[in-house]
């Protein structure tokens, strides 16, 4: 199967994985101000888990198991950004919107006025009723000189009457709101209670047209049978038709099926009855297997559909037994669909077999991490960070359902502004991280987490990788050239990171100095040159560079030897750009960072974020905490320019995921261009910022528009808020403006009655006016973002990268441990009785 480099054994991968970092002694280091046991390479093994059938009707229930509970627990389908373990639909988002008063009131008055005009026909009190059917029917059926019929004529009455009916009928519904009704009844809901409401409304329509056929209506029938007998008596010119049992059924059948069709088209009948059917031919299709669809998820009806009973009741066993816990579960998951796609299910079988709970471990060896803050549905991939709130801007699906994060959100790449303490660490990047590095141990996932030292993300031996920029007691150091061996994708690293935002230094010519200079080098010495190096080379020092092209002397380095002259005929000129990246490696080039950034320090392994698109890492950057801040600045963007190279083209099966805990000064021109094709490659980055002043003015708008998912905390400033104001744009809402107007009396005894009424009321009489218009509207204002959202919440909108979209809507951060439907899960996020 392709593992992804997850069961192939250390050391004989083509590219290796890293062994997971920590102390030499094998101690753990603090985190949270705990100490983290120490724990052993590889995960215990399991004993083998004996056969056992699925449980059915009549046999005993199994022992519980909490895992078993979690794999059961329903996670229905929602929205993008709702936690959908154990997720119910809010009770807004089923009653719906509630009627207004204009609705009710536009189908009450036509209503009645409806019944008045039908009233008045019926008792003929409307003048000329009957002038224009005498002017189109033969004298003989009339009485002459008068409106009263006679023979043929009464059938003729009959049929005008239903001919009124029927128009009377169609003009009320079209004035009134009877449209709105039913869509609020009826249309707006889901199969089958919308077929069944459609249908009671059917029988009660049937029992007005015919109230015989219903022992218990007494009513007198509406005018629509008696118009059809009627018109077919006219047109057959005699009662003779209906001597005839079988035209008269048919006629009453036609008759049925007209009053039933508008109900039918309303409630969906036909669509309903397609779905159905299709569903039991798809049931039919399956044949015997089709009883597995309703085994509990704990039993892998999945496999029992395919046929692998054998590895089913496997898993079942150790799910059951309490040997599997949720990451173990979705690793195994994950490998069963790699198996189906790739059709090697007899494989997939013999590994289940063979290692049980433990198959396809991370190559680490590790089944779970040391310690959990967040709670997480490896199912579904979520992690939970909050609630969404309950308010009138929040849309009815969302209302008080919790508010989760997922790769399909994160692939579009989430940019978090909020000042320092509004939680953006705590609430939002830290469960990120921990939920990608659990996704990284069931081989579905790769995160690289660029913070500072000290930064509580997770603990150290939650990640494959720790890397400490000049911490001497570190274990990896940092690839400048992110293992490429091609020069010009290499320069593109380095120029991205020492001048992406210099605005006297272009992009493409400082990648051209630098190629000019490290393409030669590694001609001549097989590797490129460290930043010290490097940094002599663009000064232009003599010395280094004469060494440099006289070897460079052979016919076979020709082009290199015209790549290093052009440099030199460069150095020096008005438009050079090597003294301003000079100055900017400087900066790397301190006591500070000796030995790392590939200077070849003894303590120290470079690693290359080339792995990640082969390997499911968790990797965790370090920058020193205090001083160095330009640094700093400049790692964080040679880490983003590198992630966007290394994620490119490479057809892996993973989600990678950058994520930037203070990305101040990292943002450039380029770089957003990066982001925005992250979402094709199956990765995606987190920017987290304190203000988006801490990006050039000229990006800000490129930035809103590269990312799909925005998050501002509370405390942003109102120029930080008019930027997602302008980004989220606008919406059409419905507005009441009412208007008092003082009444004026002209009669003496009303005035009267004014005067009194204001002596005892203190109020003059007024009236009121309300308009109701459509306008158009911020979704959040400048001034909302800045001052209406309260400390610990945050508004988010979310897109995916299937192109669903979540509004912008209040979430509430502090909300990650209340209810809906989440029962059962410890304090640190796994689930109850999970090691």
């Amino acid at each position: 199967m392709d593992s992804d480099g997850t069961q192939d054994a250390r050391g004989t991968h083509a590219n290796p994985v890293p062994r997971p970092a920590g102390p030499a002694d094998g101690s753990a280091r603090p985190y949270g101000g705990q100490q983290v046991p120490a724990r052993p390479a590889a995960a215990p093994k399991v004993p083998p888990a004996p056969q056992r059938p699925p449980r059915t009707a009549a046999s005993p229930a199994p022992p519980a198991s909490p895992v078993a509970d979690w794999l059961n627990e329903p996670r229905p389908a929602a929205g993008p950004g709702v936690w959908r373990f154990g997720h119910r639909p809010p009770r807004a988002a089923q009653s719906g919107e509630r009627l207004s008063m204009v609705t009710i009131v536009g189908v009450l008055v036509p209503l009645v006025v409806g019944l008045v005009l039908w009233s008045l026909w019926r008792d003929g009190r409307i003048p000329y009723q009957w002038a224009l059917l005498r002017l189109f029917t033969p004298d003989d059926w009339w009485w002459g000189g008068t409106t009263t019929p006679k023979g043929m004529g009464v059938e003729a009455v009959v049929v005008g009457d239903g001919v009124f009916f029927g128009v009377l009928v169609y003009a009320m519904g079209r004035l009134g709101s009877w449209s709105e009704i039913v869509r609020h009844v009826i249309t707006r809901r889901d199969q089958p209670a919308r077929a069944l409401i459609s249908a009671l409304c059917a029988l009660a329509a049937l029992s007005l047209v015919f109230p015989g056929a219903f022992p218990l209506v007494g009513w007198d029938p509406l005018p629509v049978v008696d118009p059809v007998l009627s018109l077919v008596v006219l047109v057959t010119g005699g009662y003779g038709v209906f001597s005839s049992r079988l035209t008269t059924d048919a006629i009453y059948t036609v008759i049925t099926l007209l009053v039933l069709w508008p109900f039918a088209r309303t409630g969906g009948w036909w669509a309903l009855v397609r779905e159905r059917l299709a569903a039991r031919e798809r049931a039919a299709a399956a044949g015997a297997a089709q009883v597995s669809p309703r085994l509990p998820r704990a039993y892998w009806p999945e496999l029992r559909d395919a046929g692998q009973v054998r590895a089913a009741e496997t898993l079942t066993a150790e799910v059951l037994g309490g040997r599997m816990n949720d990451v173990d579960c979705a690793r195994v998951d994950r490998a069963w669909d790699a198996a189906r796609a790739g059709a090697r299910l007899a494989d997939f079988t013999g590994i289940v077999l063979r290692d049980g709970a433990a198959a396809w471990t991370h190559p680490s060896g590790d089944r779970d991490l040391p310690a959990r803050a967040a709670r997480h549905d490896l199912l579904e991939r979520q992690v939970r960070i909050g609630r969404w709130t309950t308010g009138e801007r929040t849309p009815a699906a969302y209302r008080g359902a919790g508010t989760a994060l997922a790769p399909e959100a994160l692939g579009t790449s989430l940019l978090l502004v909020g000042p320092p303490g509004s939680g953006k660490t705590r609430h939002v990047v830290a469960p990120v991280v921990e939920s990608l590095a659990l996704q990284a141990l069931t081989g579905g996932a790769a995160v690289v987490a660029v913070c500072a030292a000290g930064t509580a993300l997770a603990p150290d031996r939650a990640f494959d990788v720790v890397i400490r920029v000049g911490d001497r007691d570190g274990v990896y150091d940092l690839d400048p050239y992110a293992g490429s061996e091609d020069p010009d994708e290499a320069a593109g690293f380095l120029a991205e990171a020492l001048a992406g935002d210099l605005d006297s230094v272009g992009a493409q010519r400082a990648a051209t100095a630098v190629a000019q200079l490290l393409g030669p080098y590694r001609a001549v010495y097989g590797v490129f040159p460290t930043l010290p190096v490097l940094r002599e080379l663009l000064e232009g020092d003599p010395a280094p560079l004469a060494e440099l092209r006289a070897a460079l002397a052979g016919p076979e380095h020709a082009v290199m030897r015209r790549e290093l002259d052009a440099r030199a005929r460069q150095a020096g000129g008005p438009a050079d750009p090597g003294p301003a990246l000079a100055d900017r490696l400087a900066l790397l080039d301190r006591p500070a960072f000796a030995g790392f950034l590939g200077a070849g320090g003894a303590a120290t392994r470079p690693f290359s974020l080339h792995n990640l698109a082969h390997h499911p890492l968790r990797v965790r950057v370090d920058l020193p905490a205090h001083g160095h801040e330009e640094a700093c600045r400049l790692i964080t963007r040679l880490v983003l320019a590198q992630f966007g190279a290394v994620t490119h083209g490479t057809g892996r099966r993973h989600f990678a995921c950058l994520v930037l805990d203070d990305a101040t000064g990292t943002v450039t021109a380029e770089s957003v261009r990066r982001v925005q094709r992250l979402r094709s490659q199956n990765a995606g980055v987190l920017l987290s910022l304190r203000t988006l002043g801490d990006v050039p003015e000229a990006l800000h708008g490129p930035l809103l528009g590269a990312v799909g998912c925005r998050m501002a905390l509370a405390g942003v400033t109102t120029w930080d808020g008019s930027k997602f104001a302008h980004a989220w744009g606008t919406e059409w809402v419905e507005t009441r403006d009412v208007a008092q107007h003082t009444v004026f009396a002209d009669q003496p005894m009303t005035r009267a009655i004014h005067a009194l009424r204001k002596l005892i009321t203190g109020r003059a009489v007024t009236t009121e006016a309300v308009t109701v218009r459509q306008v158009e509207r911020e979704r959040w204002s400048a001034s909302e973002l800045a001052h209406a959202v309260p400390p610990g919440h945050a508004v988010l909108s979310l897109t995916t990268v299937d192109g669903e979209h979540a509004p912008p809507s209040l979430v509430d951060l502090r909300a990650t441990r209340d209810g809906d439907g989440d029962g059962g899960e410890r304090r640190d996020g796994r689930p109850a009785g999970t090691r």
